[in-house]
């Protein structure tokens, strides 16, 4: 009496919620609840539990009983899943599924192109286009039948879809990939916050590189906390869209795609350092390079999302193509399929998503060689169903297969990371969708063929090898031609012909193994598989309309598929950086205590030169310089006949930056070089080898106030912390003339300034603000105030706190400058490239400017036709600190060259001349208490040179940073040996992989882009081109 009670309930219940539905039926209503058992299967509920011979009920979408002693209800339709695996649908956390297409804008405007410096947008919305925090992708969310096939057919059943478009994009929604109305879908509207640093379709200048757009993240939160704790904010920002969806999406999982500017392995790390900074953990989607440097993203402890787009072979068989592909590259498709296994080994959550993938069918097959490489099948299971659900809060709903969660599951031949396993069915949402339903039951076996013609009965034995391959035997056996969809059944034949090789003897020539083509008058069946036996018509070889059956014999027993263990593949080690010429794991350079015995040794103190001296380099510093040093612990490096200086310090440089310029406003104080730092840049070895300590990375000279510049020190194979100068005081860059105010602007100017004269405005008004805006947040006691990162660092300026390197041609143009500085209150800490300091050193010299300056470079634009080689030499004579620099990472190589030429031009002393790399510029730099010279107590920052440093001939032998030789020319010779070694290992490999009939990708050029000022030509290889991300041109700025 109890279960009528029961069953009479659900049903007033089901009654009851369909009449609530609010859709009017156009025609005759007829909403039928399904209810299937799926009898008989293996079910994996979930990674760690599985039902051998089970039973599961669902109706009306959902689950209602699982387990191996359940009980049917009347109502049901039963599926024997005999021999067949049921598992949770997978879930996609990364996808914009169903999502209108973006319109993109064609092209950009370019570093020379009109400008669009504020939001175009209608509304009250915050003052940046590329923060569309408004974005809801369950309001714009739509059914895509012919995009979810695809998904549905790699195990696919649920996805997290969010519109791909901005640096902050908005909420996400869980969705099914049904193929029912909207409203039936969605499984949770929003489910989580989405984030990049690409602005999409945004037209506004700014940001136009990968630190403004990290410099724009950072300002947006500042700006929403400051708008949701401050009941003024309403008065002076008055209701902002932008601001308001802001801090409401922050309550959601925070998702970080870092590859939309380039496929960069460090924006792992620069995303993960604005979530610390205000205290957010993102789930970051992985770049597939995380295997180079598992450790620095394992201290992320940021879960991740992890792409299977493994890097195809290229074909390399071409030795002038081959030439063109980077060991980089080669290396990466060798590793690549570690990626997930590398992340799962690290103890690093992670999902696993078909983003990136060109095509969703792929995904199983790459999924299986991941595992292949180590990824477990508990790994690649939790990351395809519990996580992804349990970090979105729908854990309830989806990701395993309990009571009460929707019916999204698969239906399979074997377990599904098999290799040979095949997906029959996706359910979801209590819907099947067929996948490979011809493969539920095999038809492998023998069968009798009986055709029936006008003559009477013919007679045949048919092998069926597979649904599309069988073998038929009358009299001879017979061409065949077999197909079997699951219920169609189409068998074509005729006679045998004998075929004739290329030298007339049977079975021989080009085409001896390739199926004959069936002649036009073959017999053609087809007919319906009714079980055992399959029936229908056909035509025979003379047209006649014919029946036919068939009837099953016996059916080949299956083979179980193997399971013995797979060794993972071998491949070759990694190194770091993941360059040519890095270092494997076992020989990353350390420092040592390091015995230079009887060298010349250029002091760059008042000592000058010593002959015949030893210095002794002990735990990274300088410990002793003297005559007759003896230390028993000590490598020692014979000097005899050669030369030993401090390290070359290049003041302007433009290296290991993954963007140089922020060129989308005319003030950009609030961009940092240290947030893009490249450590991965074979530049910063090419300068050690050049003698190069210490580089300062600055900002381009796109707009009067730039970014804030970085000094670092070359330490191949670190981290881009680990590149920073530790305790260096901070620079900015500023600068004059042409580019600032876009001479070669091809379309107009639009961005203010277009005059020198605007150029004044543009400094005096900004430190008119900074004086504005540090009075009123000392006067600010509430402790609401809004912070300005680009002002703070002008207040930073005036407060003696961050220096001033500006770029600067024309003297009149220096001397404006200087009047702005002396006006609020600073100085210009250095004037760079300064080719007519020679008119007003006297002025700079009074003012307490240093130089940094070209030492021959002239006529190359309009603003340095006055330029002369003296001018280093004259402004030392007037008093000036003068420093030659490079602006060029070829020209960083020989800077030992570039100082020599003062002694040509202007007489300057040889010690001067090496001065102006070494000590000079690191005065320059406020680090001369750490290096530029030998001294004992400092770093152990030196050069030992084959020759006289300043010849052209000198070759730097050891470059040693911190006590750490970087550099070894004889450890140099022998990794080139190496590298074309390991070239030549990969180049086989790949030649081999086209040779088993694997698919090939054409062979493609490594190019690297190189961030320069854009000042002037540069030296650049064969594959290098120089980036020009002002503007516009976005992929240009994360190589």
């Amino acid at each position: 009496m109890r279960k009528i009670k029961l069953l009479f309930s659900c049903l007033v219940l089901t009654t009851m919620l369909h009449a609530q539905e609010t859709f009017p039926v156009n025609g005759v209503a007829d909403k039928r609840d399904g209810c299937y058992a799926f009898t008989n299967a293996t079910i994996v509920k979930d990674a760690q539990n599985t039902i051998q011979n089970g039973i599961m009920v669902i109706r009306d979408g959902k689950i209602i009983a699982v387990g191996a002693n359940v009980a049917i209800p009347k109502d049901a339709l039963v599926i024997d899943c005999k021999d067949k695996f049921i598992y949770p649908s997978f879930i996609d956390i990364y996808s914009d599924y169903g999502m209108p297409q973006v319109q993109r804008p064609a092209g950009g405007g370019g570093f020379g192109g009109p400008a669009q410096l504020t939001n175009n947008q209608k509304g009250a919305y915050g003052w940046n286009q590329a923060l569309k925090s408004e974005v809801n992708a369950y309001k714009i969310f739509s059914v895509d039948d012919s995009k979810a096939k695809p998904m549905r057919e790699a195990g696919f059943g649920t996805v997290l879809t969010h519109q791909k478009d901005g640096i902050v994009r908005g909420t996400g929604a869980v969705v099914t990939l049904s193929g029912e109305k909207d409203n039936f879908v969605i499984v949770k509207e929003k489910a989580a916050a989405l984030y990049s640093f690409s602005k999409g379709s945004s037209t506004q200048s700014y940001p136009s590189s990968l630190m403004g757009s990290i410099a724009l993240l950072r300002q947006t939160y500042n700006d929403a906390a400051w708008y949701k704790n401050n009941p003024e904010a309403a008065t002076k920002e008055g209701f902002n869209i932008t601001l308001q969806y802001f801090n409401s999406n922050q309550s959601l999982p925070q998702i970080f795609d870092v590859q939309d500017r380039g496929v960069d392995l460090w924006n792992m790390v620069r995303a993960d350092r604005i979530g610390d900074e205000f205290g957010v953990q993102y789930i970051l989607k992985s770049t597939g390079k995380e295997y180079q440097r598992i450790k620095e993203v394992a201290a992320t402890k940021a879960p991740m999302i992890v792409s299977l787009n493994f890097p195809q072979a290229q074909d390399v068989e071409d030795p002038n193509d081959a030439r063109m592909v980077s060991l980089a590259d080669m290396k990466n498709w060798e590793l690549g399929p570690t990626n997930p296994a590398a992340i799962e080994k690290a103890g690093i959550p992670f999902c696993l998503t078909t983003s990136d993938l060109r095509d969703p069918k792929t995904f199983l097959a790459n999924l299986r060689k991941a595992m292949e490489y180590g990824l477990s099948e508990k790994g690649a299971m939790e990351a395809l169903t519990k996580n992804p659900a349990t970090w979105l809060g729908v854990y309830d709903k989806v990701g395993s297969l309990d009571e009460g969660k929707l019916a999204n599951f698969v239906i399979t031949t074997a377990p599904v990371f098999a290799e040979k396993s095949v997906i029959l069915q996706n359910w979801v949402n209590g819907n099947k969708y067929a996948v490979k339903e011809d493969a539920w039951k095999s038809i492998n076996g023998n069968y009798t063929l009986t055709v029936t013609t006008d003559n009477g009965p013919q007679t045949y034995s048919l092998e069926v090898k597979s649904n599309s391959s069988a073998t038929l035997i009358g009299k001879d056996t017979l061409s065949t031609r077999f197909s079997y969809d699951g219920k169609t059944v189409k068998i074509s034949f005729a006679p045998m012909q004998r075929r004739m090789g290329m030298a007339g003897r049977p079975g021989m020539g080009a085409g001896a193994n390739a199926a004959a083509p069936l002649p036009a008058n073959a017999v053609k069946l087809s007919g319906f598989s009714n079980g055992k036996s399959w029936n229908g018509t056909g035509i025979d070889s003379l047209g006649n309309h014919i029946t036919w059956s068939a009837d099953e014999l016996s059916l080949s027993t299956a083979k179980a598929e193997e399971s013995k263990p797979k060794s993972i593949p071998k491949t070759g080690k990694s190194f770091y950086p993941f360059t040519a010429f890095g270092n494997n794991e076992e020989n990353i350079p350390k420092a040592e205590t390091i015995l230079f015995k009887n060298a010349t040794v250029w002091t760059s103190e008042k000592a000058g030169k010593l002959e015949g001296a030893d210095v002794l380099v002990k735990n990274g510093k300088i410990a002793k310089v003297g005559k007759g040093l003896n230390d028993a612990t000590a490598k020692i490096i014979d000097a005899t006949g050669k030369h030993l200086t401090a390290g070359i310090i290049d003041e302007h440089s433009h290296i290991a930056s993954a963007s140089t310029n922020e060129g989308g406003q005319s003030v950009t104080s609030e961009v940092r070089m240290q947030d893009n730092l490249d450590p991965d840049d074979i530049n910063i070895y090419r300068q050690l080898s050049g003698g190069v300590t210490s580089s300062h990375i600055l900002h381009g000279s796109a707009n009067t106030i730039g970014g804030q510049t970085q000094l670092i020190k070359l330490r191949w194979g670190t981290d881009d912390k680990g590149l920073m100068f530790e305790g260096a005081d901070p620079f900015i860059k500023f600068a004059l003339g042409e580019n600032v105010k876009r001479s070669s602007s091809t379309q107009g100017n639009t961005r203010f300034p277009d005059t020198r004269m605007g150029v004044e405005q543009v400094l005096s008004d900004a430190f008119n603000r900074a004086k504005i805006y540090e009075a009123a947040k000392k006067a600010n006691t509430k402790g609401n105030f809004r912070k300005d990162l680009e002002l703070e660092a002008l207040v930073e300026i005036m407060n003696s706190k961050r220096f001033i390197t500006c770029h600067s041609y024309v003297a009149s143009e220096i001397v404006v400058a200087m009047r702005v500085a002396e006006k609020y209150g600073f100085k210009v800490n250095t004037f760079t490239h300064i080719l007519e300091g020679y008119k007003v050193a006297d002025k700079m010299k009074a003012h307490g400017a240093a130089v940094s300056t070209f030492s021959d470079w002239w006529a190359y634009k309009n603003e340095v036709q006055d330029a002369i080689p003296y001018n280093a030499a004259i402004m030392h004579k007037v008093g000036l600190n003068v420093a030659i620099n490079s602006d060029d990472a070829e020209m960083a190589r020989r800077l030992n060259q570039e100082a020599a030429k003062s002694v040509k031009y202007g007489g300057m002393s040889e010690i001067d001349a090496l001065n102006m790399v070494t000590i000079n510029p690191a005065k320059m730099l406020h680090v001369d208490s750490k290096v530029g010279s030998i001294k004992e107590g400092k770093d152990a920052d030196l050069v030992l040179w084959s020759a006289h440093p300043l010849s052209i001939y000198a070759k730097s032998l050891y470059t040693v940073v911190d006590g750490t030789i970087f550099f070894d020319r004889a450890k140099d010779e022998a990794m080139r040996k190496e590298v074309k070694a390991e070239r030549t290992r990969l180049i086989n490999k790949m030649v081999g992989e086209k040779r088993t009939g694997a698919p090939m990708a054409p062979f493609t050029p490594s190019f690297k882009y190189v961030h320069t000022c854009l000042d002037h030509g540069h030296k650049l290889g064969l594959l290098e081109i120089e980036a020009g991300e002002e503007e516009g041109i976005e992929h240009n700025s994360n190589h």
